[in-house]
């Protein structure tokens, strides 16, 4: 199995950087491959929407070529606002276009997942209790990254970790029974059940996409 881990956090050596870190080295004998979104050299901003063709970087090529060869997807980042920090949002944005990750349909309003066939965990730290998040705000950062965002390309199952509070040494105390949530879900990702992954997926370039989303 190749596991493609996503460190979403902008800053090194953070709380997301040690658990992505355990979740890596408790996978056991999967090929991993670890890629930090503040390393890479891309502008986040999608210029002109869907409007005009803007060319992947280099740097997105790479995540692009990973996200396919990847069987099980791992993405960690701390919870700003209610949402990923603005990077990541850029990378999801630059990335997960129609053409490559999804493709509408002609006829209806449905589409084809074109990512489907791998599993994700996304780890998320938040100040928030967990509880709270769920009750009070609804969990609108898991729906969301597990139907709007990555169920909506394909991936399933999609698992969500909601780990906090991190604040006034929260982090500290609770972060051996963190690493041991990580291990757990690290260990059982292999037995995930996936859809069979599709060797050749129909994918279309950007212009005849743009065309599709507009039929």
């Amino acid at each position: 199995m190749n596991i493609l881990i996503l460190d979403g956090h902008p800053v090194p050596q953070r709380l997301t950087s040690t658990l992505l870190a355990h979740y890596a080295a408790s996978v056991g004998a999967a090929s991993v491959q670890m890629m930090s979104v503040r390393d890479l050299a891309f502008d986040p901003n999608l210029q002109n929407g869907y409007g005009a063709e803007q060319g992947w970087e280099p740097d997105l090529e790479r995540v692009a070529a990973a996200i396919d060869a990847c069987d099980h997807l791992v993405v960690g980042f701390p919870l700003w606002w209610g949402g990923e920090p603005a990077m990541l949002k850029g990378l999801l944005d630059r990335i997960l276009l129609p053409g490559y990750a999804f493709r509408y349909h002609r006829d209806n309003v449905f589409w084809q997942r074109l990512l489907c066939g791998r599993s994700a965990d996304v780890i998320v730290t938040m100040d928030t209790p967990p509880w709270y998040l769920r009750l009070i705000y609804g969990d609108p950062i898991g729906r969301r990254w597990r139907h709007q965002v990555l169920g909506f390309c394909g991936f399933k199952p999609v698992r969500i970790l909601r780990l906090g509070p991190t604040r006034r040494g929260a982090a500290a105390r609770n972060l051996p029974r963190w690493l041991g949530q990580v291990e757990k879900m690290a260990a059982t990702a292999g037995g995930l059940k996936r859809a069979p992954k599709q060797i050749n997926p129909p994918r279309t370039t950007f212009a005849e996409a743009v065309n599709e989303r507009k039929s």
